[in-house]
């Protein structure tokens, strides 16, 4: 690999939402758009991931590729020649480098991760692939040697144990992985990709999220806009009787200040700038309501246009060379724990 590697993924079990989008999506089509050329990017749809916590099975393969198809539907350009698409579960060197860095990755490192204790909590049984999930990560990242991988502040953790792991085998045998920039430099180039924290309409306090309870708080990009409008309407606000945006103390109003900015295309400090102070919440829920309706519009619009054939096309051209970038290194480290010559 010549250039420099950015590795991103985002998971596709269940219906991916409107947080997804600003979030995830919308980020990753800009970081494409503004690293063009100076990196590799490294996208795929973690679909081994996915299973992790409970889902329903006869709707994964699908959901892989509708999430390609959403990505490429929020702009993503398939015809970059630095950019490959790909699914996880058809580069086996991601299981199988997962078995080998096993054994160089210690329990108590993954008990203590936050994510495995949120996920495991107030559950009876707890599934290995949960406890087990940011080796297989750790395998996502160093098999490609990225030296980015943009995510949120709940995953840096993991990004985090990927640098350990590598250090902790190269350490013992050589220079076989490419390291992982440190959690400083990985913060400071999520945060330069603007990743927005789009929260549950009806409780502010969490973010939107796909395992939610309920789908009363959650715009799903698949809804019809006219749910959606209703889902807005009822979002909710604060009683204080007056606009102001606060994350800390009017977390609600907030939210869908940040949506409202995000959708129109207007700089958030307009959005204040025009809301600010109003007594009524009513015009301006009217306002967000049909900002996310046209949104929903035009996004299922340009989804409906995606060229089926041109996406599995990239797939596939995508998932054969990264096999052989990806069996390189698995062969390395092959060699280093004595299982080649």
């Amino acid at each position: 690999m010549s250039k420099p590697v950015i590795l991103t993924g985002l998971r596709a079990n269940n219906q991916l939402h409107l947080g997804n989008y600003l979030g995830a999506l919308l980020p990753i089509v800009k970081l494409q758009k503004q690293y063009a050329g100076q990196y590799q990017i490294n996208l795929f749809v973690p679909d081994l991931h996915s299973f992790t916590t409970p889902i329903d099975h006869s709707k994964l393969y699908e959901q892989s590729l509708n999430n390609i198809r959403l990505f490429i539907a929020a702009g993503l350009d398939i015809k970059d020649q630095d950019t490959y698409i790909y699914r996880q579960s058809f580069v086996p060197a991601h299981s199988e480098l997962t078995v080998i860095l096993n054994s160089f990755t210690y329990m108590g490192e993954l008990s203590r991760m936050t994510q495995f204790k949120e996920k495991g909590s107030g559950q009876s049984s707890v599934s290995v692939g949960l406890f087990d999930y940011p080796v297989l990560m750790a395998a996502d990242i160093l098999l490609y040697g990225a030296k980015y991988v943009p995510v949120g502040a709940d995953q840096t953790q993991h990004v985090e144990l990927a640098r350990d792991i590598a250090i902790r085998f190269n350490n013992k045998f050589g220079d076989i992985f490419v390291l992982p920039e440190a959690e400083k430099q990985q913060i400071e180039f999520a945060h330069s990709t603007n990743r927005l924290r789009i929260k549950d309409l009806q409780d502010p306090s969490k973010k939107m999220s796909k395992s939610a309870g309920s789908d009363k708080g959650i715009i799903f990009l698949g809804d019809d806009p006219e749910v959606a409008r209703k889902k807005i309407l009822s979002a909710t606000t604060d009683s204080f009787g007056e606009i102001a945006y606060d994350h800390e103390t009017r977390p609600g109003i907030s939210n869908l200040m940040d949506i409202l900015s995000a959708l129109s295309g207007t700089p958030l400090a307009d959005v204040q700038q025009k809301y600010q102070g109003l007594s009524q919440y009513g015009e301006f829920k009217k306002d967000v309501a049909d900002a996310v309706v046209n949104f929903l519009k035009d996004f299922n619009n340009k989804l409906q246009a995606v060229d089926d054939q041109l996406c599995l096309d990239k797939i596939s051209q995508s998932e054969k060379e990264v096999n052989q970038l990806a069996n390189q290194t698995l062969a390395k480290a092959q060699k280093a724990v004595g299982l080649r010559q």
